[in-house]
């Protein structure tokens, strides 16, 4: 599924455009903790996180993720937004959960890694 599916399905609001919204979501990841999701997510996945600086921008990069949403209407730092332009991260907002997120994606079959 592509992240304009989501970003319309889940009613997403794009922070960030990054590399546009075709980039295919290939799973899904859910963590605040920057080190975990640098150990335990893979190319491809959905970061859903209540994080909003800029090291969120490094480890997307990093991993190679497909986006990230930022959950409970909180706005990434201005250094966050520019740093997700120079590196074209696409970050996207909601007003839901984490849990609420999650649960959408799921139905929409996205799945977390094996």
């Amino acid at each position: 599924m592509k992240l304009k599916e989501i970003k319309k399905l889940l009613d997403l609001k794009v922070v960030v455009e990054g590399r546009g919204l075709e980039k295919e979501v290939l799973g899904g990841y859910v963590s605040d903790m920057l080190s975990d999701v640098m150990a335990n997510s893979q190319a491809g996945n959905i970061w859903i996180t209540l994080q909003v600086h800029e090291n969120i921008v490094a480890i997307a990069t990093l991993k190679e993720l497909a986006g990230i949403i930022i959950i409970g209407d909180r706005e990434p730092a201005e250094l966050t937004i520019k740093k997700a332009e120079k590196e074209k991260v696409t970050i996207l907002n909601t007003s839901l959960s984490a849990f609420e997120v999650s649960g959408k994606l799921y139905q929409l079959g996205i799945r977390g890694n094996k």
